[in-house]
């Protein structure tokens, strides 16, 4: 499997980034072709205090060309338009391929 991975930094307005993410964005993203899996996991801490992240982001396909051609889908684009409206300066995002 190949993720495409969001790494957000801490918001300044979490309650309004909460409520875009939940109710905007991740509708508009589950919507993309090809998607098998998105988990959210919120980051709490570090094991050294504070955390300068807040949220990752894991969105699973099957394999890098199932990614490439969701990528290219209006959905996708519509996902990626919303992405940058609200959190353009928090997110880092990569690819990543699980390890067994």
């Amino acid at each position: 499997m190949v993720k495409l991975i969001a790494l957000y930094k801490q918001p300044e307005d979490k309650e309004a980034f909460d409520e875009h993410y939940k109710n905007v964005h991740t509708p508009i993203t589950k919507k993309i072709p090809g998607l098998r899996k998105m988990e959210v996991t919120r980051i709490v801490g570090s094991p050294t205090g504070d955390s300068k992240y807040y949220l990752l982001c894991e969105m699973y396909y099957d394999d890098h060309e199932s990614l490439k051609k969701a990528m290219k889908t209006e959905e996708s684009k519509a996902s990626g338009k919303d992405l940058m409206s609200f959190a353009g300066n928090l997110v880092t995002m990569m690819v990543g391929e699980e390890v067994e």
